[in-house]
């Protein structure tokens, strides 16, 4: 079975979203900041996509960390994620 790893690293949540061509996303209407999510492949009608230096901005003042797993338990590259409280 793959574990999650958890993570605050900017640079290695970035990497991780773009190699498997995820977009730095939102929750529509979610107030201010926002519900952050990742959007693969065909955009969801609920998220909008924002820019780096904003997703990472609502991450930080949200006090998020970034769990994530690499692979699945196939040994194909997964995508799942989730943002998790650091405390």
């Amino acid at each position: 079975m793959s574990s999650a790893r958890q993570t605050t690293d900017h640079d290695a949540i970035r990497r991780w979203i773009e190699e498997r061509k995820g977009t730095p996303s939102r929750v529509r209407d979610s107030g201010s900041g926002g519900i952050l999510r990742v959007d693969f492949g065909e955009p969801e009608e609920a998220l909008e996509p924002v820019e780096w230096e904003v997703f990472f901005d609502i991450f930080e003042k949200t006090d998020l960390a970034f769990l994530h797993q690499d692979k699945a338990e196939d040994g194909n590259m997964s995508r799942f994620n989730k943002f998790v409280s650091r405390s």
